[in-house]
């Protein structure tokens, strides 16, 4: 009797077909995932004691070959005497933290389907969320310990591909360190310690008054099996140090800095639903991925050659990602994390392109980037007259010199355009501070604009040809009191080889500059660092108060102004000198005309009684003082 042939089985297909979520993903097949084994590692350092000395010296040996992978991995040669959770209990008795739940799944990225980590999970000690994350993956493989690296990695991306249901939960943005102060630990002391190293001599960020957390002080990451941080890059393109104080290993993946448009265009053609972005092109998936919540295989980024490389990361070990490189990854069980941010000055090109990104976006800075550029470079003359130059530093100080240049000539074109569109235009000093522009929340610092009918500031970089101002062209510019001194070192910047050049043909691309697409009146008159109007430092006292932002009625400012000047009057009356600045007085009686010298010997008063002014005759000779 002939055998009955076998039923053919079909393949499920799994392109554009939703899986039932009943669907045993113990049964699917490996073969699917091959092309985990196809992505790269990026590069593994093993540092010397010596190279070990200072973190930020190290970063700087590196970039140049490190950068082009987006990520790279630092093996410590220095371990800790002190186990993290012994730290935590030490430094912070009754610690305890709150996890966020996250679906293990890939989300269709649309209006009805969005992937979000913002639900919050259950209260834990360390200890506690220890063992319920250790309990989790032994339930799924028996053992909670051991696994290859190689294996877990096929096994999360089948959860995610495939299952529907699961969830875990992660310690995320925890406030704390794990890093022992103690003398005796090697690891604790050194500057790698996280509490120290954004503050160290080389780190930018140490200019920042206030500290911020994630960014100057250090959080702790707690993760169970297939806890995930999804695709995204740093605030403001900064690097970013993570270590790994315990537990199970961590994969990465990142894509260098040189490819996120590339990454970004990608996830904007092949991932999202136009209708959730809230911008067009990639600066609305940039605003999106900002979140934090999005997942995406690599297996896409390799189809359609997106640069991505991977590494798996052990306890003792930091990973390092560069400026602008976008990087997710996951947990393979229980462990503990501690990341924070740095800059050093090859950044500052970066700060640039994400202060115009966030202002373009409408999006509030973390940090003052232009504040901090400026107090960087105005320090630079005098440190490299008594500090050696290696060759890492000199590409370092061409990136500060540069960016600066050009921050600087932006702003002196910008004021001199204004000066041309706005006739009545008066510029005021200001302090040494920044201020958040009111239509892109850009954060000023060498100047800004403000006018009766607007909230507050404005900055420079909108165009002012085309804004719509109710108070006509009655407007005064605010200027930083440090700006003929920043112009001049930006000047004696361009001097030295190369450096103008290079501001040059950043000032021919840069798209945001209005003033490039100037009228016939205008265009090519402009010359870099020309003299502009004089700025009127007798406004000084009222620009303190428009930096306050107090806001006041016109009624208030009027009464405010009557009282002011009947005050001035009586003070006069009565030689009251402590009722107006003592330069005021000195100049005005140094600067008395001979006519002024004889009416004042035949007044009523004497010499001592100090100057006698008739009334209106006081702003003139407070002009004689500004133009000395």
């Amino acid at each position: 009797m002939p055998t009955k042939p076998a039923r053919k089985v079909k393949k499920p297909c799994y392109h554009g077909v939703k899986v039932s979520q009943k669907r045993n993903v113990g049964h699917l097949s490996t073969s699917e995932f091959d092309w985990i084994d196809t992505i790269e590692e990026c590069p593994v350092y093993h540092p010397s004691k010596e190279e070990f000395e200072d973190p930020l010296v190290y970063v700087q040996k590196i970039a140049l070959e490190a950068s082009k992978f987006g990520i790279c991995k630092v093996v410590s040669p220095l371990g800790s005497s002190v186990p993290p959770g012994a730290v935590l209990m030490k430094e912070r008795k009754g610690f305890k933290f709150t996890t966020k739940l996250q679906p293990l799944r890939l989300a269709e990225w649309n209006n009805n389907d969005k992937i979000s980590f913002f639900m919050r999970g259950r209260n834990y000690t360390i200890r506690d969320f220890e063992i319920m994350a250790n309990k989790a993956t032994a339930r799924r493989y028996c053992i909670s310990g051991c696994l290859p690296p190689a294996y877990v990695e096929k096994e999360f991306w089948k959860e995610m591909v495939h299952a529907k249901k699961g969830m875990v939960e992660y310690g995320i943005n925890i406030d704390g360190s794990a890093f022992s102060s103690t003398f005796n630990d090697p690891l604790g002391s050194s500057k790698w310690n996280f509490k120290i190293l954004p503050r160290l001599r080389r780190s930018t960020l140490r200019l920042l008054v206030n500290e911020i957390p994630g960014v100057t002080e250090p959080m702790l990451y707690i993760g169970m099996l297939f806890s995930m941080f999804a695709w995204h890059v740093e605030d403001h393109y900064l690097y970013s140090i993570n270590y790994h104080h315990c537990g199970a290993p961590k994969t990465w993946y990142g894509v260098p800095g040189h490819a996120a448009v590339q990454f970004e265009n990608l996830i904007r053609h092949h991932v999202y639903n136009e209708e959730i972005l809230s911008e067009n092109g990639v600066n609305g998936v940039f605003d999106v991925l900002q979140e934090k919540t999005t997942m995406v295989s690599p297996k896409i980024l390799l189809q359609y050659d997106v640069p991505v490389y991977k590494a798996a990361q052990m306890p003792g070990e930091f990973v390092i990602t560069f400026p602008r490189a976008y990087h997710s990854g996951f947990s393979h069980g229980f462990n503990c994390g501690e990341a924070v941010n740095f800059a050093i000055d090859e950044w500052f090109p970066f700060g640039a392109e994400a202060s115009e990104r966030y202002a373009l976006l409408g999006k509030v800075p973390i940090i003052p980037y232009e504040e901090l550029l400026c107090a960087e470079a105005m320090r630079l003359p005098e440190s490299l007259a008594h500090i050696p130059c290696c060759l890492a530093d000199l590409v370092s100080v061409r990136c500060v010199m540069t960016s600066f240049s050009f921050l600087l000539r932006s702003y002196h074109r910008a004021r001199w355009c204004l000066m041309k569109f706005k006739t009545s235009l008066k510029m005021c000093l200001k302090p040494r501070e920044s201020f958040a522009c009111i239509l892109c929340k850009r954060l000023c610092y060498v100047a800004y604009i403000e006018c009766k009918c607007s909230a507050g500031p404005i900055c420079l970089f909108h165009d002012f040809e085309t804004y719509n101002c109710l108070c006509g062209s009655s407007c005064s510019l605010f200027v930083t009191e440090d700006i003929s001194k920043m112009e001049a070192v930006a000047q004696m910047f361009e001097a030295e080889e190369g450096i103008l050049c290079e501001v040059e043909q950043k000032m021919k691309s840069e798209p945001y500059l209005w003033m490039q697409t100037l009228s016939p009146c205008t265009k090519g008159k402009y010359s870099p660092y020309c003299e502009i109007m004089p700025i009127n430092t007798q406004k000084n006292e009222a620009t303190c108060i428009k930096m306050s932002r107090i806001r006041r009625t016109s009624a208030q400012d009027k009464q405010r102004r009557n009282k002011k000047k009947k005050c001035y009057r009586e003070s006069i009356e009565l030689g009251n000198e402590g009722m107006y600045p003592r330069s005021a007085i000195l100049v005005n009686s140094k600067k008395m005309t001979p006519r002024k010298r004889k009416s004042q010997r035949h007044s009523s008063g004497t010499e001592d009684d100090g100057p006698s002014f008739s009334k209106g005759k006081c702003s003139r000779y407070q002009e004689v003082d500004d133009t000395k």
